[in-house]
């Protein structure tokens, strides 16, 4: 997979690319490798089937790590069940740089600010994770009217907003003018939604 960097600083371009969990070799280090659970499944070479199943299909587990789950069973051809959406990504290009806002099933939320800064939430306590999951339900109607993206990941926009949404079946996305997804009957209510947990997230504090 291509490893883009829209940003100066390294680590916010790894945490960009962590997003759209297309490169499982990302997510290896000393923490994960030698870690048991799930990660010992994801990361082993001959991961076993059911096992990554259970993964994939245990919604109490992260976003993240159900889509990785669903890359492999699909990598190693099983066949996964369509439209199950476990992420959205809204990517906005501005005059600075790159805002990006990504929110999991589980209620994670990952907020890299066009100026390299950085916010997280994620884990018991998590204060935007009512609004990430409403993020996604606005979210499932659109799903269910495109299909994924069967070439690889785009570069980052340079005009227009994108959306993309890690559902089991692969990467979907699409995107336009910002007026333009904000006037349409599936996207617009994607887009409010956003809006609205971004505005919190600044709220709570980018560092």
């Amino acid at each position: 997979m291509t490893f883009y960097g829209p940003y100066s600083e390294p680590h916010v371009n790894f945490l960009y690319n962590l997003l759209f969990c297309d490169d499982i070799a990302l997510f290896k280090n000393e923490e994960t490798v030698n870690a048991e659970g799930v990660w010992s499944i994801l990361l082993t070479d001959n991961a076993d089937i059911a096992a990554l199943r259970k993964i994939a299909e245990g919604e109490t587990n992260e976003g993240r790590v159900r889509a990785l789950a669903y890359n492999r069973l699909r990598g190693s051809g099983d066949n996964v069940p369509p439209k199950v959406l476990l992420g959205v990504i809204l990517e906005v290009p501005l005059d600075q740089g790159l805002d990006v806002l990504a929110a999991f099933a589980e209620g994670g939320v990952r907020y890299l600010n066009q100026s390299g800064k950085v916010a997280i939430f994620e884990g018991p306590g998590n204060p935007v994770a009512a609004l990430a999951k409403a993020l996604l339900a606005v979210s499932q109607p659109l799903v269910n009217q495109i299909g994924p993206w069967d070439k690889q990941r785009l570069p980052p926009p340079q005009r227009n907003v994108r959306m993309t949404f890690l559902v089991s079946d692969g990467l979907y996305f699409g995107e336009a003018p910002f007026e333009a997804l904000q006037n349409d009957q599936l996207a617009g209510p994607v887009l409010a939604r956003a809006t609205e947990l971004m505005q919190r997230v600044v709220e709570l504090g980018v560092q």
